[in-house]
């Protein structure tokens, strides 16, 4: 059962005021794993997925996100994005994607490099889900883990 809030103290959202701080480069790194059965990782290599292939329609996916994060998370500010890579690794029962996105500005793109992991591990469990269900339509193996930050970079 969830906690229930009785009281919030200071219930106004607020976005940070970023007018104060200098341009400079900024870059973060961002990872993160989904686990799938050896089948679907099978199919993911050899391109036999039934709605296409699976890690470009994820990388486009990513940067898409990546693009977008200000209109998906409320507090974060619209930043001009310089560059985006979305890469994958195929390990042994999962694939890892790393995004890494780079720009000039006043505030952080941590933000932005963990929306298009996310995104892009949300596009490969979309494309292959129906390979990943069981008998009863449940998820046994199907688990996106181990999102975070790798590295964020200020200044040159």
């Amino acid at each position: 059962m969830m906690p229930k809030f009785t009281h919030i103290e200071n219930d106004r959202a607020k976005m940070v005021d970023i007018s104060g701080k200098g341009e400079v480069v900024r870059e973060a790194t961002a990872a993160g794993k989904i686990f799938l059965r050896p089948e679907t990782l099978k199919a993911i290599r050899e391109g036999t997925v039934m709605k296409g292939n699976v890690l470009a329609t994820a990388r486009v996916a990513a940067t898409l996100a990546v693009k977008n994060t200000a209109s998906i998370i409320p507090m974060c500010h619209p930043i001009p994005i310089s560059s985006i890579s979305v890469d994958f690794t195929d390990c042994e029962g999962y694939i890892e994607a790393v995004v890494v996105v780079k720009m000039t500005g006043r505030t952080g793109v941590e933000m932005e490099a963990l929306t298009g992991v996310s995104v892009a591990l949300l596009t490969v469990w979309d494309m292959v889900k129906s390979a990943e269900k069981d008998a009863a339509g449940q998820y046994p193996v199907t688990a996106i883990t181990d999102i975070r930050v790798v590295e964020k970079k200020k200044g040159k």
